[in-house]
C-alpha cells in the first residue's frame, strides 16, 4: 500500500513504464468516479467547471507519475510541466467561457463550441500530448542508475 501511496504523492525517484501505465489506469478510474459524482452534483455534462474540478483534483497524482517517468529517462520533465500547465490554463479558460461560444444545436440543446483560436490551441496541445505519450508510455528508461536514482527495473549500468 505504501508503494501505491508514494506513486501518487511524491516526485522522488523513477518509475518504469509498467508502473506508469498502472498509475494512469488508476487515474482513469478515479476520473470516471469523479465524473459520476460531479454529474450527480449537477456539474457534469457541458459544464467546464466539472472539467476544471476534475483537473484540480487529479493534477497532483498525475504530476507525480509523469515527473517520475520523465526522471526514469534522465530528464527533469520540463516538457511534461509545460503540458500540464497549458492543459490547466486551457481548462480554466474553458470553464470561464473564454474562447467558447454557446451554440444552439437546433433541438433546444445549447452546447459550448470552442472558437477557432481555442480549437487550434487544443489541436497543438493534442499533438504535444501524443509526443508526451510516446515519451512516458513507450520509450525505455535509462538503463542503470541515473541522476534521479536507481533503475526501477533493477538493472545495473553496463
Amino acid at each position: 500500500m505504501d508503494t501505491l501511496v508514494s506513486l501518487y504523492t511524491t516526485t522522488d525517484g523513477r518509475i518504469s513504464r509498467k508502473q506508469w501505465w498502472l498509475g494512469v489506469v488508476g487515474l482513469v478510474i478515479a476520473s470516471i468516479v469523479l465524473a459520476i459524482i460531479l454529474g450527480l452534483a449537477g456539474l457534469g455534462g457541458t459544464s467546464g467547471w466539472g472539467q476544471l474540478i476534475s483537473f484540480v483534483v487529479l493534477f497532483y497524482p498525475g504530476w507525480c507519475i509523469g515527473i517520475k517517468r520523465r526522471q526514469d529517462r534522465d530528464n527533469n520533465g520540463t516538457d511534461f510541466k509545460v503540458l500540464m500547465g497549458v492543459s490547466g490554463l486551457l481548462t480554466l479558460l474553458q470553464a470561464l467561457g473564454i474562447g467558447v461560444t454557446m451554440t444552439d444545436m437546433g433541438n433546444g440543446m445549447i452546447v459550448p463550441m470552442p472558437d477557432m483560436w481555442m480549437s487550434t490551441l487544443f489541436l497543438l496541445l493534442g499533438l504535444f500530448g501524443l509526443y508526451m505519450l510516446v515519451q512516458l508510455g513507450f520509450l525505455k528508461g535509462t538503463p542503470g542508475a541515473n541522476s534521479y536514482g536507481a533503475d526501477p527495473l533493477g538493472y545495473a549500468a553496463a
